[in-house]
């Protein structure tokens, strides 16, 4: 993630441990699991709990955690009142979040059809690098993308939380 120097964020605990939010005068511009792969340097981020990007992702990873999302509900309803600064991404990179974005709650897919998605069906594995950059763990369902077999394969915030996750959305489907 490039650095903006208006970046502030706050730490918040939840159920897959310690999260650490990011926002810029732009948007939600991170939510990472703390110590997860890629986990940026926040030593130069302003701490601000009350920034009202931070606030407003707090409130859906809460609601997410209780299982208060709709099953079916795709990030794009679900985020449509909180705007995101994914500036940081290449445009590939964008093209893989935003084919995350249409992945509805409840529901998973493999890392062939997201690269099918963007219509670059022979990049499975940049499109899989690209997902492990998601600067936007749950809120960009890069959990949902599962091997070609249905296995569960790499999450940078670990594959306990990747199935914690899918089992939490699951149960919210019953």
């Amino acid at each position: 993630m490039n650095s903006h120097p208006d970046i502030c964020y706050k730490s918040i605990s939840s159920p897959w441990g310690n999260i650490s939010l990011a926002a810029s005068p732009a948007g939600l511009s991170g939510v990472w699991f703390e110590n997860q792969q890629h986990f940026p340097k926040t030593d130069l981020w302003t701490q601000d709990p009350h920034h009202p990007f931070l606030k407003a992702a707090e409130k859906l990873l809460s609601d997410f955690a209780k299982g208060q999302w709709h099953h079916g509900l795709s990030p794009r309803q679900i985020l449509k009142d909180l705007p995101l600064d994914l500036q940081g991404g290449t445009v590939f990179q964008l093209a893989v979040w935003h084919a995350l974005m249409a992945i509805p709650l409840g529901q998973t897919c493999s890392y062939a059809q997201v690269a099918a998605a963007i219509g670059k069906p022979r990049a499975v594995r940049a499109v899989g690098t690209a997902i492990g950059r998601n600067p936007i763990s749950v809120l960009i369902p890069c959990h949902r993308v599962l091997g070609s077999q249905g296995q569960m394969t790499g999450y940078a915030g670990g594959i306990w939380r990747k199935e914690a996750l899918l089992n939490l959305e699951a149960s919210q489907a019953s």
